[in-house]
């Protein structure tokens, strides 16, 4: 104990002996969180709803600004653990947080998997695309 009291001491001593006059400040600046799929969040949301947060699509049961299905989320559920219920998703939060976690790739790929399958997918990256 007495060692590592003495060698902490040494240290400071020495820290202190290389410090230039004056005040010493260590600034580290906050750096900005990635969000790389910002854009295409937006795009969707305008896509899938018109950015209305409280929308609802009676044939598919969808909800919320993000269209979440109820497929879409007992398969987020069972993947992560999570308990969300449908009415959940009027919560942008935990919509955006559901879809984050199937964003893997590009945004044309996120798009088309977001959407489903099949020969529809291809008219709604269109729509995403240009909503960009």
């Amino acid at each position: 104990m007495k060692k590592a009291i003495l060698l902490i001491s040494i240290i400071l001593f020495s820290i202190k002996l290389f410090a230039p006059e004056g005040r010493a400040v260590l600034i580290i600046p906050a750096s900005e969180s990635l969000q790389p799929y910002e854009a295409l969040i937006k795009a969707v949301v305008l896509v899938e709803s018109g950015g209305d947060n409280n929308a609802y699509n009676c044939k598919e049961k969808a909800m919320g600004a993000f269209q979440v299905r109820p497929i879409r989320l007992k398969d987020f559920n069972r993947r992560t653990g999570k308990h969300y219920r449908l009415l959940d998703m009027y919560d942008f939060g935990r919509a955006k947080e559901v879809f984050l976690y199937y964003c893997s790739g590009d945004y044309e790929t996120v798009a088309k998997s977001w959407n489903g399958s099949g020969k529809k997918t291809i008219e709604y990256w269109k729509k995403v695309r240009a909503a960009l």
